[in-house]
Order: structure tokens, then C-alpha cells, then sequence
């Protein structure tokens, strides 16, 4: 019962809000990662690169923080106030990575099926299918703690 209370909380007039935010936020960190990569190319003007198609898939991100909230009461209902901030961000870091590599993987997959894939991860060593790269898993887990305080309800 108290997982149908976390439910009703979100909000969702913000939601297309945070969807914009965590869209364009997830633009800025690939153009921002892609283009420090350049520099292992000794490309030293430092382009970066995304895809229009990577923005609803970051959008994503905004549902982050409901279902960390969700986990939170299943996992520990009531005590969401009580746990240490280290221990939830731990918690939400390696959920929220996991989530993203799913939403990549799936993404991946369903693009690809039709020829429009960004991404092509094939001949990396820690890729599945060409689709995700566990050597990302740092990345994912940072990035979904900040989708989860850019769309964070702020106290008034």
C-alpha cells in the first residue's frame, strides 16, 4: 500500500519538465564526453558528438528518482528518512546504472532493428552486443545520481 502513496506523489505535471531536463542534460554530458575522447585521436579541436535520438532516451532519466522511491519503501518501508544520505546514494547509484544499461540495451536494440542506432559499441572489450559498454558503469551510476537531484522536488 504505502508503494501506491509513493506513486501518487509523483508528480506529474513536472514530469515533461524533468523529461526536458534530464533530455538536454544527457545531450550536454555526450557532447562533453565525446568530445574529450577526441583527444585519445589527437584530435585536439575537441568536437563533440550525440544524436536527435538520444534525447528522449535521456528523458528517461526522469523517471530515476520515482522508482528510486519506489525501491526505497519496498526495501525499506518508513525508513526512507532514516537512512544515511552515503547509503541511499549507493543504493540509487548502482539501481539507476542498472536501469540504464537496460534502457540502453533495449533502446539499442529496437534502433538498431531499424538502421538508426548512434551508437556501435562492437569491437570494445566490455561491449554486449555492440549495445552497452560495462566499462560505462561509472558513468551511469554518476549520471543517474544527477538526474535524480536535477529533477529532485525542491523545498519551497
Amino acid at each position: 500500500m504505502k508503494i501506491m502513496k509513493t506513486l501518487t506523489k509523483i508528480d506529474i505535471k513536472q514530469l515533461p519538465i524533468n523529461f526536458c531536463k534530464c533530455g538536454v542534460t544527457g545531450w550536454c554530458l555526450e557532447v562533453i564526453f565525446t568530445s574529450t575522447e577526441s583527444i585519445l585521436r589527437h584530435d585536439w579541436r575537441l568536437m563533440g558528438q550525440t544524436s536527435l535520438l538520444m534525447f528522449p532516451i535521456y528523458g528517461l532519466g526522469a523517471l530515476l528518482g520515482p522508482i528510486g522511491g519506489i525501491i526505497d519503501q519496498w526495501v525499506s518501508p518508513g525508513q526512507r528518512l532514516s537512512a544515511k544520505p552515503a547509503d541511499l546514494a549507493i543504493r540509487h547509484g548502482f539501481l539507476y546504472m542498472v536501469l540504464i544499461f537496460v534502457a540502453e540495451y533495449i533502446a539499442g536494440t529496437f534502433l538498431r532493428s531499424t538502421g538508426m542506432c548512434p551508437w556501435d559499441y562492437t569491437g570494445r572489450n566490455t561491449n554486449i552486443d555492440g549495445l552497452i559498454r560495462l566499462d560505462f558503469a561509472p558513468l551511469w551510476f554518476f549520471t543517474g545520481l544527477l538526474f535524480e537531484q536535477i529533477t529532485k522536488k525542491r523545498g519551497r
